[in-house]
């Protein structure tokens, strides 16, 4: 990837489902438990000059599961995880509020996206997006990122199942190693793809690991 690229290429990662398992309203920092091949792939990115942010929504704060308190402290837990294998998160956003409630951040709201642009120096146009829902995909394509892939960990089976042959242009890969793989390789080109509209690719299998 050229320097100027680099300079304000960024990749939003989920948290829940594709970078730690989703174990449904996590509170607890000793619960925390990256998916294999995780941090090998931020690593990647982080060597290629990719910057780190990740975006989450953690209704369980809105719905009085937990606080944000808590929140912070499993992703205090994840920084120090992630520190030891030379990887950094440049930001985190947290929309903490439940989907019955106001929320300017929650996704698919790009803000947290527009934030991040504008408080980093970065540039959508040569940013993507990684997540295990639907609603994280729909955030870049809101954002107007440079794609937006879907892993097959947490729910991203599920999502790929349910909207097959409607995947807008997605990414569709195992796991945040192969998402990794797959924006370097795309990154090299350093020119945006034409995506046409309902042009997907899918790397790998879908069918369900033993």
């Amino acid at each position: 990837m050229n320097a100027r690229f680099a300079s304000a290429a960024a990749v939003f990662l989920d948290r829940d489902g594709t970078l730690i398992v989703d174990k449904s309203y996590l509170s607890k920092p000793e619960e925390v438990e990256f998916i294999p091949g995780t941090m090998e792939g931020l690593k990647k990115l982080v060597s290629a000059g990719f910057r780190l942010v990740m975006v989450t929504n953690q209704s369980g704060v809105g719905r009085g599961y937990f606080t944000l308190a808590d929140v912070e402290k499993v992703h205090a837990r994840m920084a120090v995880e992630l520190k030891s294998m030379g990887v950094l998160l440049e930001a985190v956003y947290v929309a903490p509020e439940a989907p019955d409630q106001p929320s300017c951040g929650r996704k698919p709201s790009p803000q947290f996206l527009f934030d991040a642009r504008d408080g980093l120096g970065l540039d959508l146009d040569r940013c993507y997006v990684v997540g295990d829902k639907w609603l994280d995909l729909e955030t870049g394509w809101n954002a107007g990122t440079r794609r937006s892939l879907l892993v097959r960990t947490g729910h991203g089976r599920q999502v790929e199942a349910e909207n097959r042959g409607n995947m807008r242009g997605a990414v569709v890969v195992d796991d945040m190693g192969a998402a990794a793989e797959w924006i370097l390789r795309d990154a090299k080109n350093g020119v945006k793809n034409e995506v046409k509209t309902g042009s997907s690719e899918t790397i790998g299998s879908c069918a369900p690991k033993a």
